[in-house]
C-alpha cells in the first residue's frame, strides 16, 4: 500500500529530535514509525505519521524544513526469513531500493517500509505475490 512519508532535515544540535516529537505531540498526530539517517553536519528524521499533511504544516510553521515522499507500506510476517523473501521477489523483478525501515507491533507481523526508485513497479510486484 502505497503512503505518505514526513521527511524532516535537522542539524545535528541536542534537543532538535525532540523538538520535532513535542511540537508533533502538540499537534495530536500520532507517529508510527521513524527513522534518522545522519551525516556529520545534518541529519533526516523520516516518519510515518497519522496526518502527514497537518505534520507538515505545523513542522514548517516551526521553520523545520520539511517534504512528503511516497513509500510502500508492506504487512510482512515477523520470521526469520520473511524480508529475504520479500527482497528477493523484488530483485527478481529489477525493483531497486533506495531505502526501507521496519517496525513490529507484536511477534507474528511487520511492517516494511520501502522506497523503491519505481513505485508502480514495486507496488505491482508486491500485489502479485
Amino acid at each position: 500500500m502505497k503512503a505518505k512519508q514526513v521527511s524532516v532535515f535537522l542539524e545535528n544540535k541536542l534537543g532538535r529530535l525532540n523538538e520535532v516529537a513535542h511540537i508533533l505531540g502538540e499537534a495530536a498526530i500520532n507517529i508510527s514509525a521513524f527513522t534518522v539517517a545522519d551525516t556529520s553536519d545534518f541529519g533526516v528524521l523520516r516518519l510515518i505519521v497519522s496526518d502527514p499533511v497537518k505534520a507538515c504544516e505545523v513542522l514548517k510553521e516551526h521553520h523545520f524544513s520539511v517534504r512528503t515522499t511516497d513509500v510502500v507500506l508492506v504487512n510482512s510476517s515477523n520470521r526469520p526469513g520473511a524480508l529475504s523473501e520479500l527482497l528477493y521477489e523484488l530483485d527478481v523483478e529489477g525493483v531497486f531500493i533506495e531505502y526501507l525501515y521496519a517496525f513490529s507491533m507484536n511477534d507474528d507481523k511487520a511492517v516494511i517500509v520501502i522506497r523503491p526508485s519505481d513505485m508502480e513497479k514495486c507496488v505491482n510486484v508486491l500485489s502479485k505475490k
